[in-house]
């Protein structure tokens, strides 16, 4: 399915929310419109994969979700290009759902929704402020920030929903191809819930592919760490 229309209006802007998504769900539900988009300064209950808890200052990242009512076969792919393109040439993409800069993830993305009910909703939380200073200790060495003043989370938002507006209607072979240009995982060793192995690249489904001790396997979805099984981190 391709996806078209505007992108980010209307608008909903929130001082604070549980989590972005959560609200956009809500929205959906009741029948908003493509390209609805909820914004928030701060989020309390924000989520990653897995449900895994996205921690952010208030006013550091941003952090949104947007209502599509059509969406391409490669969402996660694609909305990951947009990203790491306004993160610069540095960053690569971590399949399925993480962006990374100089080795931290600078954003997270998380589709969620019921395609039978004609509607996804796509999250994206991005670092665009962030310092080190604002996250715990624990968090210090796995995340990065892109080093912008706050007053520039606006024009990264504009910025954002103009290259997600071109990706997600972009063609597949070219988001396979972009993708694998900005794969971070291709050679390095990694690790699932019940296997590890050497990724070896994005196949044409946009599944993960990996060199195990049994053979090649095509992952789909999950959660995938680098490092072998023991120890590994997200």
């Amino acid at each position: 399915m391709s996806a078209g229309g505007p992108l980010g209006r209307p608008r909903l802007h929130l001082r604070s929310v549980g989590s972005t998504n959560q609200r956009a769900r809500e929205l959906a539900a009741a029948g908003a419109p493509h390209g609805t988009l909820v914004t928030a300064t701060e989020q309390t209950a924000g989520r990653g994969r897995q449900g895994r808890r996205w921690v952010a200052p208030p006013g550091r990242a941003l952090l949104m979700s947007l209502v599509l009512r059509e969406w391409p076969r490669l969402l996660p792919l694609a909305a990951g290009i947009a990203v790491a393109e306004e993160c610069g040439p540095r960053a690569s993409i971590k399949w399925p759902n993480d962006v990374l800069l100089d080795g931290g993830k600078v954003a997270g993305i998380l589709a969620e929704g019921r395609p039978r009910e004609g509607w996804i909703v796509l999250g994206l939380g991005v670092n665009v402020a962030l310092r080190a200073e604002d996250l715990p200790v624990e968090l210090r060495p796995v995340a990065a920030g892109l080093g912008r003043p706050p007053e520039m989370l606006d024009a990264t938002l504009a910025d954002l929903l103009d290259r997600l507006a071109r990706w997600l209607t972009a063609p597949a072979g070219e988001v396979l191809d972009t993708v694998r240009a900005r794969d971070a995982l291709t050679g390095h060793q990694v690790s699932w819930e019940t296997g590890d192995g050497v990724a070896a690249g994005i196949d044409d489904e946009g599944r993960l592919l990996v060199n195990t001790s049994g053979g090649r396997r095509a992952l789909g979805a999950g959660e995938v760490h680098l490092g072998p099984a023991a120890g590994t981190a997200g």
